[in-house]
Order: structure tokens, then sequence, then C-alpha cells
């Protein structure tokens, strides 16, 4: 376990992962709740040209869409995750922090709901989650710590774990919490036989 600094080294382990996915240029992918510029930045660098990222912050999406030169090609939408309806299936989900903050099971059943919806069959997952050591809330608001394991079962069998790490990450006021990377594959659907 390493302890980062603020901000950029958690996009930089969300990178790593994404990279891992295998995705081509054209896959669309999706980032939910964070509108975080660094990592739109870096997708749109790296040649992703099919981004979407849904947040419930009107104010975020703005800033997002000003900061950035090619904003015009993403596709903002301003909801709250566990509303959204896609109208699409997407290869890659992306959650840097907001799955943790669903401390209610129907919240969490929403997003989980929302999730098989818009990722396609055997998709990826990049989900970054409080780790089993962390603190039981982050910024004052309750949090679910996940192990690997509890992961899973949190998001009913349809996963498969492909990689994880845990990190320290240390925030603006120096306190430091404990984090779960994982990258997780959809199964297949299984067909009768």
């Amino acid at each position: 376990m390493s302890a980062t600094g603020p901000g950029e080294s958690e996009i930089m382990k969300s990178l790593e992962l994404i990279r891992a996915c295998g995705l081509r240029a054209e896959d669309p992918i999706i980032d939910v709740g964070g509108a975080a510029e660094a990592l739109v930045s870096a997708l749109l660098s790296a040649g992703f040209n099919d981004l979407t990222v849904v947040d419930p912050s009107l104010e975020g999406l703005e800033r997002l869409r000003e900061r950035l030169d090619h904003a015009d090609e993403l596709t903002l939408i301003h909801q709250e995750v566990t509303h959204f309806r896609p109208h699409r299936r997407y290869a890659l989900w992306h959650d840097r922090g907001l799955f943790h903050f669903l401390t209610h099971p129907d919240d969490r059943q929403e997003y989980i709901e929302v999730l098989q919806q818009a990722l396609r069959p055997e998709g990826q997952l990049v989900l970054v989650t409080a780790g089993p050591e962390g603190p039981p809330g982050l910024g004052g608001v309750p949090v679910v710590r996940y192990t690997p394991q509890s992961l899973l079962a949190a998001l009913g069998g349809q996963f498969e774990l492909a990689e994880h790490s845990l990190g320290v990450h240390l925030t603006p006021t120096g306190e430091s919490h404990q984090l779960l990377h994982a990258r997780l594959r959809r199964h297949a659907p299984r067909w009768p036989r």
C-alpha cells in the first residue's frame, strides 16, 4: 500500500486501470459523479472520442465545459446517477468515489440497476471506493467501506474482479483515507441450452 498526494495520483491510478481495459479509441466511456477535469482531459488526449460524464453538479459540469479545449466532443449530463436512464450501452463505466457514499441499500440497488442498463455485456467497471480500513466517513459524510470480496457481493454477482489495489489518499487538509481501486469485468450473458 502506498501513500499518495491529493487528486493527481488518484487520476493516474484510474487512467492505469482504464488503460488495462484494452479499449479502442471509439469505445464509449461513461464517468459518473466525478466531473474530473484531469481524467476527462487525459482520456481526450489519449484519443478516446466517445465520452459521457454524468454528474449532479451543474457547476462541476459547466467548469468542465469551460476548461476543456474539446468539450464539444463530450456528452455532459446533469443528473443524479441513480436517476439516470441510459439510452445506449458503454464499454466502460468509471466511478471515482460515488458508490461508497450510497449507504442506503435502496440507493445502491438503484445505482446497480442503472449500471446494468448502461454497461455492455463483458463491459468493464473501474471503481474507486473507501477501503476496509478507511474512516467511516469522508468529509463528514458517512461511507460504506469495501473489501474486494464485499464489493463483488454488493454488485450482485454480475462481475469478476480483474485487478485491485489499496492505496492511501492524502486530502488537502492532511487527512489520510484508504481507498480500494478495482477493475471488474461484467460476465457475458448466459444463454439457455
